[in-house]
């Protein structure tokens, strides 16, 4: 197994199949101006598959809040303050 490598973001433009390569051993850390900034890993394809998709997520919340929201009206509303007094 690879061991994991730091790439500069030049250097992963240039060799960028080769740091493919390499991320299918190991995770692939890219530097940008000397800092870790990114990581490159192969994607696990059963904890894809486990993954819920945004549409999901939305489906499987409650379609009713479990607070009561404020009754809403312009009673309750302050005028605006434009700092003349």
């Amino acid at each position: 197994m690879a061991d994991k490598k730091s790439w500069a973001v030049q250097d992963a433009k240039a060799r960028f199949s080769e740091l493919l390569r390499a991320a299918d051993k190991a995770p692939q850390t890219i530097t940008y101006r000397g800092a870790p900034a990114y990581e490159i890993r192969k994607i696990d394809p059963a904890a894809q598959k486990a993954r819920k998709t945004f549409l999901e997520v939305l489906q499987s919340c409650p379609t009713v809040p479990e607070f009561e929201l404020p009754p809403r009206g312009r009673s309750h509303r302050k005028p605006p303050d434009f700092g003349d007094e």
